[in-house]
């Protein structure tokens, strides 16, 4: 973890040149965070965090489509940048696998490839993590990259070492955390992608 903080500190800058405006290319990615919103604002009022925020252009996009939003990142640096860009919005520092929330304050989570440099043994502990703090009701949407086999395969990701995942890997360990799948999507890679880039939408199941 300490190792991914550094590594994103360093790159920052760049990561904010290169990423802030990516949603603008991505149609199907913008369908689904637009679904997720209706889906987030249809429960309740409670609010959406978007963790592994980076430079909070997600975050943004989410919170204009009427889910009031806020970001967590693991580097000081991306939520510096996010603060600078977006200043009417909040961003904390925070990691996965110990949010500085109480139980059940979320509406909804978004999680666009903030997993892919977790280690797959500590995966469990993220997704219980999430599980706590989503109300009753409240969504998950996961982001990845997509590998065809069970296991999560290592690859050289140019900020660290991360992972891709199988989409069914990956729902059995949120089933096992309590999750509900509501659906998946698993789209080619685009011009300058290596991989098949996937979403799982979930659900914390309501309270008896």
């Amino acid at each position: 973890m300490h190792d991914t903080r550094v590594a994103y500190d360093a790159v920052a800058s760049r990561y904010a040149e290169l990423f802030s405006n990516v949603l603008e290319t991505l149609p199907m990615e913008r369908a689904l965070l637009a679904a997720f919103a209706e889906l987030v604002q249809a429960q309740d009022a409670a609010p959406v965090a978007d963790i592994g925020c980076g430079p909070g252009h997600v975050t943004a996009h989410l919170h204009a489509l009427g889910p009031t939003t806020f970001g967590i990142d693991l580097s000081s640096a991306m939520v510096a940048l996010a603060r600078r860009a977006h200043p009417d919005l909040r961003f904390d520092e925070g990691s996965m696998t110990a949010l500085d929330l109480a139980d059940g304050v979320l509406g909804g989570i978004l999680a666009l490839y903030s997993i892919i440099h977790t280690q797959p043994q500590q995966l469990p502990v993220v997704f219980t993590e999430f599980q706590r703090v989503l109300a009753p009701g409240g969504h998950l949407l996961l982001g990845f990259f997509a590998g065809d086999d069970p296991l999560p395969q290592e690859f050289d990701h140019k900020v660290s070492l991360a992972y891709r995942w199988s989409p069914d890997s990956l729902a059995e360990l949120l089933r096992q955390a309590g999750f509900v799948e509501v659906a998946r999507l698993l789209r080619e890679p685009h011009e300058g992608e290596r991989f098949q880039q996937a979403h799982l939408l979930v659900r914390k199941p309501q309270e008896p």
